[in-house]
């Protein structure tokens, strides 16, 4: 729908679906006055299937907006999403708006919960991680009446816009690679794949590409807590002595997969001659390592900046709704991915 006809719900759109009074629906999401337990499921209910969210400024400022940007993303611990928030950050500082953060730790339930509290103080626009959310979350992000923009993925429906990059074609985009250096017998480590979506498309993407060259996977390891060398190390030697034969690994980002590398080092293999790695997101931390991993951008700063500017546009009139702005890793074959 154009700009103008995205407003936000309200009272009354509660009172209609739940076929109370707007003074009933207004004490229970106030959780005040003597209401039946009936009649309360019933509003709540009805609330969270519209995707509701209370305004907390409500009469305190004429716009009913706020100046400020909600960032939603899955973790600060994770070295992407901070390059993410420099873009954001460098679009907006010519503006009034200003970023503020929350964090969901890749949980749906926690991801509605910030999003309910950073909607109810109306903000002026939403930049949220991935394109996978919970029924409720979709139905506040849909009702906010605000822009909003999906990030880091393009392989799906975005609700309003959408910046990022497609993991799927990220995914075979490094097969083909790894094919057409000569490599067969492929490992593969990384996050759980039902926790980490984008993880899961680049897997998917990967897989595919090694099946249509007549390579399978002969080996794979998932883990679920954080990214760190140690992990990476652990990882491979583990799936080294259970696989001597591999000739590469595949890791789903750079941290676990330098780890991979110092050990591969250490223990005096042939870099990439004998076995080769590749990792995922390009991370710049790494880039003093005297060994540089194979990896793949993920346009990261960019994505932040795009998404901002989107934001700005939506704001003035500039543009309209359902953009879809995918951009195009590029593979950095490093010192670990033999030349073709």
């Amino acid at each position: 729908m154009p700009p103008s006809d995205r407003r936000p719900l309200t009272l009354r759109d509660v009172s209609e679906a739940s076929g109370v009074s707007e003074m009933t629906v207004s004490r229970v999401l106030r959780n005040r006055g003597d209401v039946s337990a009936a009649t309360r499921e019933k509003v709540l209910i009805a609330a969270k299937q519209l995707g509701y969210v209370p305004n907390k400024i409500a009469g305190a400022l004429a716009s009913q907006r706020v100046n400020l940007v909600a960032v939603i993303i899955p973790s600060l611990g994770n070295l992407v999403f901070p390059e993410v928030m420099t873009g954001i950050s460098r679009a907006l500082e010519e503006s009034e708006l200003q970023p503020v953060v929350g964090v969901t730790d890749y949980q749906p339930d926690k991801e509605e919960k910030v999003l309910y509290e950073m909607l109810s103080w109306r903000p002026s626009g939403v930049i949220i991680a991935g394109l996978e959310h919970s029924d409720a979350a979709r139905a506040m992000l849909a009702g906010a009446g605000i822009p909003v923009v999906e990030i880091m993925d393009t392989d799906g429906a975005p609700i309003d816009a959408a910046v990022g990059i497609s993991h799927r074609r990220a995914g075979r985009e490094m097969a083909q690679a790894i094919l057409s250096a000569g490599y067969r017998r492929i490992g593969f480590m990384g996050t759980k794949l039902g926790l980490d979506h984008r993880a899961r498309k680049r897997f998917e993407g990967f897989t595919a590409a090694l099946a249509k060259g007549g390579v399978e996977i002969e080996d794979q390891e998932f883990y679920t807590d954080g990214s760190a060398l140690a992990k990476g190390r652990e990882m491979t030697q583990a799936m080294m002595a259970r696989s001597p034969d591999l000739d590469f690994l595949y890791y789903s980002n750079d941290m676990i997969g330098a780890g991979g590398l110092l050990w591969m080092k250490e223990q005096g293999f042939d870099v990439p001659g004998t076995i080769g790695l590749a990792g995922f997101n390009d991370v710049k931390l790494l880039s003093g390592l005297p060994v540089k991993l194979a990896t793949m951008d993920s346009c990261r700063e960019e994505i932040g900046r795009r998404a901002a500017e989107i934001i700005l546009s939506r704001l003035t009139n500039e543009a309209a709704p359902g953009d879809t702005v995918e951009l195009s890793p590029r593979i950095n074959p490093g010192d670990t991915l033999r030349l073709t």
